[in-house]
């Protein structure tokens, strides 16, 4: 069940709109994925120095997908976009095996956030192309995410620059 009971319950109000909040690390791919998601061109990608926004409609749903930097300098202010935040969704590059343990860090500050207590998760297992990348299930492990008790929370592989595994997360619940 988990996001896809989330949704089921939304669709009594069709005209609502979603604020998802897209984090993770510098490079794990989250602009890309909001490009994904907008079907825009994701040839020429840089790095967010600040925030995009853009607004998807998906299945009557309007979604208003806030992207924010990843950049350690940024980190700290990210906490400025979690009110009124409906689905929380956190990227992980998979073949940055060096930096699992920080990216790991990171999603568990934020899940212990107050604005974001019962926000539904979803975790991008990005860059699964990669030859180096680690399968979902050990990102999941390394996340800890089968101790998380608070929130319906789901992971799902994908590779953001060709669209694998991106849409399905609000085409398939």
């Amino acid at each position: 069940m988990g996001l896809l009971s989330i949704l089921k319950k939304l669709r009594s109000h069709p005209d609502k709109e979603l604020r998802l909040l897209l984090l993770g690390l510098d490079n794990a791919g989250k602009t890309t994925l909001l490009r994904q998601l907008a079907s825009e061109d994701v040839s020429h990608v840089t790095p967010t120095a600040g925030f995009n926004i853009k607004s998807v409609l998906s299945n009557g749903f309007k979604l208003n997908v806030w992207d924010i930097g990843g950049q350690r300098k940024i980190r700290p202010y990210w906490r400025n976009y979690f009110e009124n935040t409906d689905i929380l969704i956190y990227v992980v590059d998979c073949s940055d095996h060096v930096r699992l343990e920080e990216t790991s860090q990171e999603l568990a500050e934020l899940l212990q956030d107050d604005k974001l207590r019962g926000v539904p998760l979803l975790v991008y297992a990005n860059k699964q192309d990669l030859a180096t990348a680690l399968p979902a299930s050990d990102v999941a492990t390394h996340l800890g995410l089968h101790l998380i008790r608070d929130r319906t929370w789901q992971i799902q592989a994908c590779v953001a620059t060709d669209g694998t595994g991106v849409k399905v997360f609000y085409m398939g619940w």
